[in-house]
């Protein structure tokens, strides 16, 4: 299960969330993705503090905050990341990882800052493209749909680059 650096197999994975997403489409008829997800549940906050706001915005109109299937797996994928750091020997409970400290420093006010930014863009370009890397990565791929192929080749234009920023330079 695990490889020789004490994380797991990247090979075994990915077969275990191919067959994930088999699964889910033979019990649920729903592909595997959580962009939706996390708009419910950003939903959910709305309530809590404008539920007229929120329940007068379009989406949520069409889309009722609530707990479904898919914010169970947002769940079950913080659960199975703590159990695969914790087996895989790499959980570090770090605010600040290394590589990060040593190319912008150890403030975690800028690491956290960040960190919400990089999801606030990742949240808007997956509602903007229609699903998460997930959805389109591999449930789309799957299904061989053009346009999760082609974002899928857009998530990589982009990651290749980004990691030769903050890993080579």
């Amino acid at each position: 299960m695990q490889h020789a650096s004490g994380a797991w197999s990247p090979y075994l994975v990915g077969a275990l969330i191919g067959l994930l997403s088999m699964a889910t489409f033979y019990f649920s008829n729903k592909p595997l993705s959580v962009s939706t997800a996390y708009a419910r549940l950003a939903g959910l906050v709305g309530n809590l503090f404008s539920r007229g706001h929120t329940e007068n915005l379009k989406f949520y109109q069409d889309t009722k905050p609530k707990i479904a299937w898919g914010e169970m797996l947002v769940f079950g994928m913080l659960l199975g990341a703590f159990i695969a750091a914790v087996t895989g020997g790499e959980f570090t409970a770090t605010w600040v990882p290394a590589l990060w400290e040593q190319r912008f420093g150890p403030d975690v006010a800028l690491r956290l800052g960040v960190a919400f930014a990089g999801g606030v863009i990742l949240a808007y370009g997956a509602r903007l493209a229609g699903g998460c890397t997930s959805g389109h990565g591999i449930s789309g791929a799957l299904q061989l749909s053009v346009s999760s192929w082609t974002a899928l080749a857009c998530f990589f234009a982009a990651a290749v680059p980004t990691a030769h920023l903050l890993y080579r330079l």
